[in-house]
């Protein structure tokens, strides 16, 4: 049985060459959906097993006698590639370096992004991991400073037909449905942020994007897992400030992005999609000198 995704719904191809298997079950012990089993010591294939292959690639990437070829749902032999040298790996201090240099940044320079640093951003982000494979996360690349405002300026026009939603006796009525954590977020964050940014639109000011050179918009199929698309976000956000640019995530875009048909139309959004998160993008305006450091809400062991 194989599991639908909104790109496939057959099951992967798997072949081995027997002549050259040693049946050592790296390849078996590797496989989670289970096609790939151990049996009277000898490697066996049963796609009636559990989920089939879902093109994980993982028995490709570990047989010592390179025997095994997987094809289908986007995955092929010719995406095996050699293993990056362990003394090309950052160590955990330069990648804690790189994760504390980070900062949200909401002033840019007037300079476009190279198309270079662009595909290098994608490149990246397609390494994240998926809920299940192949990837169902979607990029719509907004390149350029007129079209990231253009966006902006189109969620906001959504935003100010929905203020009335966000409105003081709306969210009193809603209040003994969706609990006090929401009316609070209401009065305290979303009233006052959507009032800001109709607000400021009419004095000619983004606050919504900041008037970034470069947002990707994240988004994914139905089928995907809802943290696929922050994650491959995350990323994006990483690998900018690899290249020296910096970045924040906008996450009111989504919540009004979902529920306008007119604006997935107009930038050819599918429909159904699951709403990601927006990523901006720039060389950063003002140099930070110091970096903070960050707790977590609560760190329980058991």
């Amino acid at each position: 049985m194989a599991i639908k995704t909104a790109r496939f719904n057959t099951a992967v191809t798997v072949e081995v060459d027997y002549n050259a298997c040693i049946h050592c079950g790296r390849c078996a012990e590797v496989c989670k959906g289970q096609p790939l089993f151990m049996a009277d010591g000898k490697l066996k294939i049963d796609q009636e097993r559990i989920f089939g292959c879902i093109g994980c690639g993982h028995c490709m990437c570990v047989c010592p006698q390179e025997c095994i070829q997987v094809r289908g749902r986007d995955i092929n032999p010719q995406d095996v590639l050699p293993m990056p040298e362990k003394a090309d790996l950052p160590g955990y201090e330069q990648l804690y370096a790189l994760l504390l240099s980070r900062r949200s940044v909401r002033s840019f320079q007037n300079r476009r992004v190279e198309p270079e640093k662009i595909a290098l951003i994608i490149e990246a982000v397609s390494t994240a991991p998926m809920g299940l494979p192949p990837s169902d996360v979607e990029v719509l690349i907004l390149d350029g400073f007129d079209k990231v405002q253009q966006f902006a300026d189109d969620i906001i026009a959504v935003i100010r037909k929905s203020r009335w939603f966000f409105s003081p006796l709306m969210t009193a009525l809603l209040k003994p449905f969706f609990g006090k954590e929401y009316s609070e977020s209401v009065d305290t964050f979303i009233r006052p942020a959507v009032d800001l940014f109709v607000q400021e639109k009419a004095k000619g000011q983004d606050v919504l994007l900041y008037h970034a050179p470069l947002a990707m918009y994240f988004h994914a199929s139905p089928y995907a897992d809802p943290a696929d698309s922050i994650v491959a976000a995350t990323y994006a956000m990483l690998a900018a400030q690899s290249l020296g640019l910096g970045s924040c995530m906008i996450g009111t875009p989504p919540f009004f992005i979902k529920y306008s048909r007119e604006f997935k139309q107009k930038y050819r959004l599918p429909p159904k999609n699951q709403p990601g998160i927006v990523v901006i993008f720039g060389y950063p305006q003002i140099e930070f000198s110091k970096a903070l450091q960050r707790r977590l809400g609560k760190v329980t062991y058991r």
